[in-house]
């Protein structure tokens, strides 16, 4: 025996390798005809690869098998990338949407707003540290799941057999994260517009402070943060494009001669296309981006055949 288990060791390595290549998938795996869809109760982004006989066009709603099983979803156009998409998550359509579907859709809502009032009710009967966020009953109603969240871990078992033994069906319970939350309540932003990941997509990335500070923003929570109490999606989305234009510009503190006076960059703004340049004695000046070059040497200097500039005290 202990001339075998040394082998039985070697021979568990190499599957253990062949199963983790075979999660990545390539150009060659992805079907040609790729769409991205919409869940519409769970406002989740699912890609599928509809039959080019099936002939499905932007906005057409299908009936299709999401991560949480059958649902109706509203197409919203083909992939053009393929880079974050995995074989694995390629959902399947199993018809168009007719009547029926909506119709019965339309009387699913009714259920899922008495799920959620009794499991408010049983929540609150059980004292669970948990806040409800929404229900959710799929379009087969072979189940009823239960979003949620909660600053410490839940022992929700009993919850779970009130709920199924009242409705009869099978219950899930998801515990998810307020940024979760806010994707499938949905709202307006500050900028007037719906939750990037209500309206946009529902893939949460990592946003930090360094993000704002990179993009020159003010350091205000109050102002970078949104419903969530999360950094603002949004401060990733122009990240890559200020991070190319900073590389061919100066840095700040950079000192840079102009007739005489050695002015320091004090603020790079990208919006405008300005730089502000400041010297002693509280003297400021704006040059426009395009007005700064950098020398041969390395520095960097002004162009005056092209010199624009607003001067204060």
């Amino acid at each position: 025996m202990r001339d075998l288990t040394p082998n039985m060791k070697k021979r568990k390595k190499p599957r253990r390798q062949a199963k983790d290549i075979s999660k990545k998938s390539t150009s060659r795996d992805m079907p040609n005809n790729l769409w991205k869809a919409r869940v519409v109760s769970t406002n989740d982004f699912e890609f599928c690869s509809p039959p080019v006989d099936m002939g499905i066009t932007r906005g057409d709603f299908v009936v299709m098998i999401t991560r949480y099983g059958m649902d109706l979803a509203c197409m919203r156009g083909p992939v053009s990338s393929l880079d974050s998409v995995e074989t694995a998550s390629i959902r399947r359509i199993i018809r168009i949407a007719t009547g029926k579907d909506f119709f019965k859709r339309s009387s699913l809502e009714k259920l899922e707003k008495e799920a959620f009032k009794k499991c408010h009710e049983k929540i609150s009967k059980l004292k669970l540290a948990m806040k409800l966020v929404s229900s959710h009953c799929t379009l087969d109603e072979r189940k009823i799941l239960f979003f949620f969240t909660a600053e410490k871990r839940i022992d929700f078992r009993e919850l779970a057999k009130l709920l199924t033994a009242h409705f009869k069906k099978r219950i899930e319970l998801r515990h998810v994260g307020a940024r979760d939350e806010t994707k499938m309540v949905g709202g307006a932003a500050v900028c007037g517009r719906l939750y990037c990941c209500h309206s946009i997509t529902d893939q949460l990335a990592s946003v930090s402070i360094k993000m704002a500070k990179d993009q020159n923003l003010p350091l205000n929570l109050l102002k970078a943060t949104g419903p969530c109490n999360r950094l603002l999606c949004c401060l990733s989305y122009e990240l890559e494009n200020y991070a190319g234009e900073k590389k061919q510009l100066p840095r700040r503190d950079t000192r840079i001669a102009h007739e005489g006076v050695i002015y320091e960059v004090a603020e790079i703004n990208m919006l405008s296309r300005t730089i502000q340049l400041s010297a002693s004695g509280g003297r400021l000046m704006y040059v426009n981006l395009s007005d700064i070059v950098q020398n041969p040497e390395g520095g960097w200097e002004i162009r005056n055949d092209r010199l624009n500039t607003a001067e204060n005290k």
